[in-house]
């Protein structure tokens, strides 16, 4: 199995964006059953990409469908929130959409799959004995598609139902820094979750359970947090709209 290297990934990117533009030729229909069961049971969307590797030779989608529609769903909300805190220029609403596209989701996804993908092959592999045991590795494309099934839930919480509580979580109080807190810890923890499930179905690693210890990280910043009345929400929304 090819772990696709760099120069390998760029070679394969002007076709795969090429094809996020052609909607007749996407899945929406198997897409949207991802997101929604990502929401509900990760465990079965992990079911279906065993069946991937078994008909298309490979872990990771063939299919931008995914990456396309969180993508437009990031142009929807960035915009939502650009015109609830009275940032109506375009110039304003297209720099949001931008740093929340190319930040949040790509650069944060390219670096988050850059170190699954490295750590996994370099420390997680476990190759059976024998001659004639195949040598097998993870897909970085593999390790993106972890990180876009991780970031979906993530966007549901911290994107769209956090917009719907702003009214209340946008506050100085400390019981409203706690729901927001606990907000941002349910989405980070889950985010590390599906993430640990989507390397553990890897038959030829072990020890994933590794994956999850970043969430006593998470933990702990969330008991911190709220020692000193630290509002997640509170500290977001001004960094990005800060006058």
């Amino acid at each position: 199995m090819s772990s696709f290297s760099v120069p390998q990934v760029l070679s394969l990117l002007p076709e795969y964006v090429r094809r996020m533009f052609k909607v007749k030729q996407m899945d929406i229909e198997e897409t949207m059953w991802q997101m929604l069961n990502l929401c509900l049971n990760p465990k079965k969307v992990y079911e279906r990409t065993r069946y991937h590797k078994q008909t298309k030779n490979q872990w990771a989608r063939d299919d931008p469908a995914f990456v396309a529609i969180t993508i437009y769903c990031l142009i929807i909300t960035s915009s939502a929130y650009a015109i609830a805190f009275n940032e109506r220029g375009f110039m304003q609403i297209v720099h949001l959409i931008f740093w929340s596209i190319i930040v949040d989701f790509l650069i944060f996804g390219v670096l988050t799959a850059t170190v699954g993908w490295y750590l996994s092959n370099k420390f997680l592999i476990h190759q059976e004995p024998g001659l004639h045991s195949v040598e097998q590795s993870v897909e970085w494309l593999y390790a993106f598609d972890v990180h876009c099934n991780s970031f979906f839930p993530l966007f549901i919480l911290l994107y769209v139902i956090q917009y719907l509580l702003i009214p209340i979580l946008y506050s100085t109080s400390w019981f409203m820094a706690f729901l927001s807190d606990t907000l941002y810890l349910i989405a980070a923890c889950y985010y590390y979750y599906i993430t640990f499930l989507g390397y553990t179905i890897l038959p030829f690693l072990h020890n994933t359970q590794v994956l999850l210890y970043p969430i006593g990280v998470v933990v702990i910043l969330y008991l911190i947090a709220l020692l000193f009345g630290f509002n997640a929400t509170l500290f977001v929304i001004n960094f990005y709209f800060q006058s």
